[in-house]
């Protein structure tokens, strides 16, 4: 059985997609980009655009009653991985122990031209 989700507090999918999909006791979060619910682009503020990436996240993950602490899988893309202290200092705000498996890497576009983009595998009691 295949659940999607969706929140007001998130952005609205640019594409065929399923913001989130729970399947049995996972939860799959699209990749994020620092795009506000209304859908207004966070541009210009590395630091601003990685909370916004985690707060679509963090709201989707409210709609499906979790928090991070359910998280286990993040995949984190960015085009500038010059910013990867930054992006961890940001993502320790949301994380913590036992703390997600994890992936970093750069990347030469992203969707919208957006600078960093993070997806995300939650596991549902």
């Amino acid at each position: 059985m295949k659940q999607t989700i969706n929140t007001d507090l998130a952005p609205a999918p640019v594409g065929p997609y399923s913001p989130a999909l729970k399947a049995g006791n996972l939860l799959f979060i699209s990749g994020q980009i620092p795009l506000t619910s209304s859908g207004t682009m966070v541009e210009g503020d590395f630091e601003q655009e990685t909370r916004q990436v985690l707060n679509n996240i963090d709201a989707l993950l409210t709609a499906s009653q979790l928090t991070f602490s359910d998280v286990v899988k993040i995949n984190i893309f960015t085009t500038d991985l010059a910013q990867f202290d930054l992006i961890n200092r940001v993502y320790a705000e949301f994380v913590s122990a036992p703390f997600p498996a994890r992936a970093a890497v750069e990347v030469a576009a992203l969707p919208k031209g957006a600078r960093i983009e993070m997806e995300a595998i939650a596991y549902v009691k």
